[in-house]
This record gives C-alpha cells, structure tokens and sequence, in this order.
C-alpha cells in the first residue's frame, strides 16, 4: 500500500512549478519513506530550474522529517525514528553500492530527482540519504543542515581545513556563505572578511562571525582584501610585501567572483611559504579564466568543495552540537518560511535576491 504525497514537480518544458497529488511506492530493500516537516530551498535548485531537461524533475535536497516506512534490508533507522535528509550519501564507503535515484510517474511522464526529493510533505529515498538524529532537535531550522550548512561550513573545516589565526573571505554571504562564516568563526579564523553587494546582508554576516565586510558594488574587493590583510615580515618571489587571505571561498560561482578569488589570496615565495587558497563552493554558472601566471609564480592553489567534503554520518552531530551551543544560530539564519502551496513565490524570492539568509518550506 502507498504513500500519499504533495510534490512538487518541475515540468519539463517551463520553470513554473505546480503541485501534484501522487501516491508513493513502498519502499525497495534499501529505501525509506519520510512524511516531512521541512526542506530548505536551495539557490542550486533554481539551476536545475532554468536547465534544458528531457523529462520533468522533482526537486528538494536537504530536509527534516519523520520515518515512517523502511525497507527490509534498512537496519539504521525505523519507522518512528527522526532524520535529517540530504543529498550527499551518509557513509558511502560503507554502503559498497550505488544509492538509488527516486523515481516518480506524474501526470505528464516520468520525472526523476537528484539523488533524492524534499520539496513535498513526503518523500521516498535510498536509505543513504537520511541520518538519523536526535528526537529533540528543532524540527524546522536544523533542515537546512542537509546542505546550506554541511556545504559552507564543511568547506572550511573539511576541504580547506582552515587553523585558528588563519585569515579568511567568504564572497555571498547566503545561507551558504553564513554557514562558512560560521565555520570559519569556530575554526579560530581571524580577519573573517565577507564580501557581498547588499549592505543588509554584510551587516547580517557580522551575527554570524564576520569580523570585516567589503562591499562589491562600491570597492574593488581585491584591492580591499589586501589592505585588510598585511603579512609583516613576508615577501614574495618579486620581493613585495605579502598581502591576501589564506583562504577565499566563493559561495556564488559567477564568473565575477570565481576570478576574484585567486588574486584576493596571498603570494608565496616557494622554499619558504606557500601562496593562499582559493575554493570553489557555490555551483558554477560559467566558464571561467585564471591567471596561471599568478597561480604558478605565488604558488596558490584552487580547488573545488562539494557539498562541504562531508559524511552525513560524521558531521551532521557536530554541526547540531553548534546549534546546541549557540555557535550556530539557525534560527537567526533562516529568515523566511513558506508553505507548499508557496513554492513559486519562494523561488521568485530566492532568484531576485530577497532572502538574506536561507528560506524553508514547512510542511
């Protein structure tokens, strides 16, 4: 016997959504259903929106939700038992297979998701993609750990693995740029810079972290990142003093700030120091070109983090443990809430740069 659901569907030839009633499968051997009680709403999601598709899609990848079917071969949760749901696998090198891909038959043919769905009041999905946590969490905000957090945060003490001290810039400081001002804050990271073109929103990020904000639209950022961070006592291969952050993560990844953040890093002078590092966050829109002459002379390194190099299983209870304490203020960082039946009035929101920090769906 199925499920009923409320999906949302995103058809294939328009990037207005609608809403469909469907019934859910049963669940296969390695796959969970989860009534929800929210999902954040991702700026990725507005890529897959406006990408050319040959079927509809269902969209949604980070959530919170209630178990309420598992399938015979799930052993790490049970009906009943509270989750977070995400895109990334929670322990992939012990699953030793493929996760399944959510599949659904709607009224205008066969629409798939990315790995899963969390923009309906129930989802099915490879057992891979949910945690579960604790009963007594928030059951609203902490949806956006899913992916918001686990993606910014992730960045800086996973990929980049920033050290107390170490100089850091977040550019767009969104629910993802946030999070890494977070991350950065509870690595030790000082300056924390962020650089964004809304004055709201770098007043914002000093909640969460920010210890210097620049704003792109009345400042070359690059120029003010290096006055912001001097080396004393440092010099580079043309003997000119050091200047730039350790770490520069983009959380946009517009061709503007994908090529701002190579030259907002520090030079090296090799056989002594290594030049700065810059990481890619946000997902990519467009080609982008680098000065390979700065990269090799400086020795600077750039490098991709996807989805915060995180293992659900790992890091969801450290970044709950930050919410616990007070490090990470979910509840400040959410700023907008939408039913289902709003989810156009919420893509429009994200897509015209109205949300400061990161909005949900409550179901």
């Amino acid at each position: 016997m199925g499920t009923s659901a409320r999906v949302v569907v995103l058809p294939e030839s328009t990037s207005t959504l609608r809403i469909e009633e469907l019934t859910l499968p049963d669940p296969s051997p390695h796959q969970v259903v989860v009534k929800e009680f929210a999902s954040g709403v991702c700026h990725s999601q507005l890529h897959q929106m406006h990408r050319d598709r040959r079927s509809p899609v269902i969209l949604g990848h980070e959530a919170t939700g209630v178990v309420v079917k598992a399938g015979a071969e799930v052993s790490h949760v049970v009906e009943g038992d509270i989750v977070l749901l995400t895109w990334v696998p929670r322990n992939i090198e012990a699953a030793g297979r493929v996760p399944e891909r959510a599949v659904l038959n709607v009224s205008d043919g066969v629409a798939q998701s990315e790995n899963v769905f969390t923009w309906a009041d129930h989802t099915i999905c490879d057992e891979q993609y949910i945690v579960k946590v604790d009963p007594n969490i928030k059951k609203d905000v902490t949806a956006i750990i899913g992916c918001a957090v686990m993606t910014g945060a992730g960045a800086v003490i996973n990929t980049a693995k920033v050290q107390p001290g170490q100089s850091v810039v977040v550019f767009g400081v969104g629910g993802v740029g946030l999070s890494a001002v977070v991350g950065a804050k509870v690595a030790g990271a000082n300056p924390i810079i962020a650089v964004d073109l809304d004055d709201k929103k770098l007043e914002f990020a000093k909640a969460f972290g920010a210890t210097h904000t620049i704003n792109a639209s009345e400042v070359d950022p690059v120029e003010a990142i290096h006055e912001l961070t001097p080396k004393a006592g440092q010099f580079t291969i043309s003997r000119q003093p050091v200047s730039g952050a350790d770490f520069a993560f983009d959380c946009i990844g517009i061709r503007t700030t994908m090529e701002q953040i190579v030259p907002a890093c520090r030079g090296g002078h090799f056989g002594a120091n290594d030049g700065g590092t810059a990481v890619l966050v946000g997902v990519p829109s467009t080609p982008v070109e680098l000065n390979a002459v700065d990269v090799l002379i400086n020795e600077k390194h750039f490098i991709g983090s996807i989805g915060g190099s995180c293992a659900p299983d790992r890091d969801f209870p450290r970044f709950l443990e930050w919410h616990d304490s007070g490090e990470l203020n979910l509840d400040a960082m959410v700023t907008e809430r939408y039913s289902i039946d709003q989810i156009n009035e919420a893509t429009q929101a994200l897509e015209a740069g109205q949300i400061s920090g990161r909005a949900i769906l409550e179901f």
